[in-house]
């Protein structure tokens, strides 16, 4: 039976008078195509939500779409943001990831007085204001909340790649390397999209 993220470490936050508690969360670090999204979400302290969050990979794609409205309708502040494939490339995963993470808290609209990030730490960001939890987006109401958002923008925008690259089932998939994929990476090779240092060598081989 899974179980519910909750405000736990939020309340703790708050009790200490740390008002916007941010939680911020990544999808698609293992994909083989497309952007990676980060989120970042603030909801005001002492909240009580009437309805359950969790990680969204625990979720159906239609219960992430209703979620994300709720999300949206409680929250002080929200943010999305990306790192382009073509960033991944050059600069490596962790860059990326910390770059889209950085960029959703820039664009929250408020400052946080402390972060909450599901695993990782960002490097450059003040280590005494955030707070990395394994497992975060299955524990912290806010995490989940994040990678939600996150994961709904993604798909969105892998819908929408997938009309530009009709060849790949980018809908069904959204760029991971799932054995379908893999057949179309070797029949059509590589698009402008893809991550090739994530890619198989054996399914570059022309």
């Amino acid at each position: 039976m899974r179980k519910n993220a909750n405000f736990h470490y939020e309340r703790k936050l708050w009790r200490d008078g740390l008002g916007f508690v941010a939680g911020v969360d990544e999808v698609s670090r293992g994909a083989w195509a497309g952007p990676l999204y980060a989120a970042a979400v603030i909801f005001p302290p002492k909240v009580k939500l009437d309805f359950p969050l969790a990680d969204s990979k625990l979720l159906a794609p239609k219960k992430r779409l209703e979620l994300a409205e709720e999300i949206k309708s409680q929250a002080l502040a929200f943010a999305v943001a990306q790192a382009e494939s073509s960033l991944i490339e050059r600069c490596g995963i962790s860059f990326a990831t910390e770059y889209a993470m950085l960029k959703a808290l820039e664009e929250l609209g408020l400052t946080p007085d402390f972060v909450l990030i599901d695993f990782f730490r960002i490097r450059s960001f003040p280590r005494w204001r955030q707070e990395a939890i394994k497992a975060g987006d299955r524990l912290s109401a806010t995490i989940a909340a994040a990678s939600i958002l996150a994961k709904v923008e993604r798909d969105k925008k892998m819908r929408q790649l997938a009309t530009q690259y009709p060849e790949y089932g980018f809908e069904n998939h959204v760029g991971y390397g799932t054995k379908r994929h893999q057949q179309m990476i070797k029949k059509h090779g590589p698009c402008k999209i893809h991550r090739l240092s994530f890619i198989p060598e054996r399914l570059l081989e022309q």
